[in-house]
């Protein structure tokens, strides 16, 4: 009866794919998704963005190995569809992407497969049944599309972390950073007709982690003290040092709580394209929020968040005493 009741859960476990460009903010995506007993996890891409994608792919690996986990990750996109990469964020990141600290010796290894053809040969082989987690550029997927034009309608959904709906961005004054490093990408994307959930900064700026909370993470775990050590890098980096109260945002790891709880969020389905040619405004997500839009609703646009919620799962996952 107990292996029966295992096996239907496993299951019912949602499908996904976690695309990243493993900074910190991913690396608690990562570990949010690998904790989580509603989802299984089927492959991690990696791509260009906090980080090259060498060094999103190394980050990625150690993640995995420190949580003891098993899925595998695949290499993707070294630079966006159209334009120059801008570069690595150290002063965000650190100089290896994780607050620089120390990383573990890597017994695991990326797949020899490209991260555009495991999207492919994964989606055409579960049609309907997965969803894509790009916490990165949109890079990946977009190219998928672009080479599978078929997979606009195979494809689950897509719950992405990017954008800035009705808020100022991170990059520029409208535009968040995943849409700005590669807007080509992002636009392919919104104009496939995959159904799209954007969690922007309109929800991620709200659920905001202490580093009173980061000093009480468990060190019992093999990755505790890495993510320690990297948040406080996190903080520094948005409050500056000797800050009282300070926090960071948890931007990546919403996204995969969506996909897990979507009843925290909410979604309106709104009309919405990228700006690509803008001198001053390349990458912003422009909403038609008109009560007659121009445009057929094609993105669900998280608006609100039960942050208290989403905050609970996060800490249980860091082991914050």
């Amino acid at each position: 009866m107990e292996e029966e009741q295992a096996k239907t859960i496993m299951g019912n476990r949602k499908k996904v794919i976690l695309d990243v460009d493993t900074g910190i903010d991913d690396a608690l995506a990562i570990l949010y998704a690998l904790k989580s007993p509603n989802l299984e996890v089927l492959g991690i891409t990696t791509c260009f963005g906090n980080v090259d994608v060498d060094t999103a792919t190394e980050n990625t690996l150690a993640v995995v190995q420190l949580i003891n986990g098993t899925v595998p990750v695949y290499r993707g996109a070294e630079s966006p569809v159209a334009r120059k990469w801008s570069g690595p964020v150290p002063w965000i990141h650190g100089e290896n992407g994780l607050g620089d600290a120390p990383l573990p010796e890597l017994s695991l290894r990326s797949e020899s497969v490209d991260a555009v053809t495991f999207i492919k040969e994964t989606v055409h082989a579960h049609p309907g049944e997965v969803t894509i987690i790009p916490v990165a550029r949109m890079t990946n997927l977009a190219r998928a599309i672009v080479e599978n034009p078929e997979l606009s309608s195979e494809i689950k959904e897509v719950v992405f972390m990017g954008g800035a709906a009705f808020c100022p961005g991170n990059v520029t004054p409208v535009a968040e950073a995943n849409i700005w490093g590669d807007p080509e990408a992002a636009k392919l994307v919104f104009q496939s007709g995959v159904p799209l959930s954007m969690v922007g900064l309109d929800v991620t700026l709200k659920a905001r982690l202490f580093l009173s909370e980061i000093e009480r993470i468990s060190e019992d775990t093999a990755y505790g003290p890495l993510l320690k050590q990297a948040l406080r890098f996190y903080i520094g980096a948005y409050e500056g040092e000797g800050v009282e109260d300070a926090w960071c945002p948890l931007h990546d790891p919403m996204a995969v709580a969506m996909v897990e709880h979507p009843e925290w969020f909410e979604a309106p389905l709104y009309p919405v394209d990228v700006e690509t040619d803008g001198r001053i405004t390349a990458g912003m997500t422009v909403v038609d929020a008109r009560a007659k839009a121009s445009a057929d609703a094609n993105v669900r646009v998280c608006t609100d968040v039960r942050a208290h919620d989403f905050l609970e799962a996060m800490r249980e996952r860091l082991g914050i005493l």
